[in-house]
């Protein structure tokens, strides 16, 4: 069981009563005896004198309560992953794949959860992602995209050390299982469930036709090299962090070791989230 004590808040600033919300979730943490930290935004929302930065907020603390979309979820999870600090994300964006718990749910959850019940708990792959001597983790994909006033770029793609593919399209997705449902879903590859040890290679809008979404072990490496030059050619991490590709230079992508705890509600499960958050009803 998990020895929960202090409870970090990161949110989204202009979501719909956020200050009301914030403010009801920390009375139920300080009735139970909890600590409560914020970041910067949370803190300046609320009038608090110190906010800690939403990168340092996971060394503090035992647990992170995200309010917001999945962007705002995505921002603190590579960070939340390396602590083993779980999150528990509660929705009030729109779509909500990771911050599943809607707010009327909050409570019953964190009940749930604070009780020692780790049922509730989903252990979701990272992607380790390496580039120029430094290492990153992601949880739902790496892109590698053209410019927007790029022309299409290729690469050539190994798979454990050997040589798979060289592909002319406007891009790459490595995704793990959780990220199937974002950017790759969109670009035509499958939805796989998170407990599926899998990553998916997806083009985006690929020159041959041939060249389809794949399904590769996680055990597996992935080396991505750029063989385009005189572009304008990105990579980003969860939409969050990323920079410029120069000619030749190598992407090697592999899952991690490490996992992110997400925390979901007990009243639905994985296939309740697609079956509402995909309209299949």
């Amino acid at each position: 069981m998990r020895n929960i004590n202090k409870i970090g808040f990161v949110i989204k600033p202009h979501a719909p009563d956020i200050e009301k919300i914030l403010s009801d979730l920390i009375s139920y943490f300080t009735k139970k005896g909890k600590t409560c930290l914020l970041e910067e935004a949370a803190a300046e929302i609320l009038k608090k004198p110190e906010g800690f930065k939403r990168d340092d907020l996971t060394h503090e603390v035992d647990l992170v309560v995200v309010l917001g979309g999945d962007g705002t979820l995505l921002s603190i999870a590579h960070e939340a992953a390396q602590q083993d600090v779980p999150v528990l994300g509660v929705n009030l964006g729109s779509l909500g794949f990771l911050t599943e718990v809607p707010l009327n749910e909050v409570y019953s959850t964190l009940d749930t959860f604070l009780s020692g019940n780790e049922e509730i708990v989903s252990p979701r792959q990272m992607l380790e992602v390496r580039s120029r001597d430094k290492t990153s983790y992601c949880l739902n994909d790496i892109v590698i995209n053209k410019g927007a006033l790029a022309r299409m770029i290729q690469c050539a793609i190994c798979i454990d050390g050997k040589k798979i593919a060289k592909v002319r399209s406007d891009g790459l997705i490595i995704s793990t299982p959780t990220g199937s449902t974002a950017y790759s879903l969109s670009a035509g590859g499958p939805i796989i469930h998170p407990n599926i040890p899998a990553m998916v290679l997806v083009p985006i809008c690929p020159h041959a036709l041939s060249f389809r979404p794949m399904v590769i072990s996680s055990r597996s490496e992935v080396q991505i090299q750029l063989l385009t030059e005189n572009e304008e050619v990105h990579f980003t991490l969860d939409g969050q962090r990323g920079g410029l590709l120069e000619k030749d230079e190598l992407i090697l992508t592999r899952v991690s070791d490490i996992r992110l705890s997400l925390i979901s509600s007990p009243q639905r499960n994985y296939f309740d989230l697609l079956y509402k958050k995909l309209g299949w009803g």
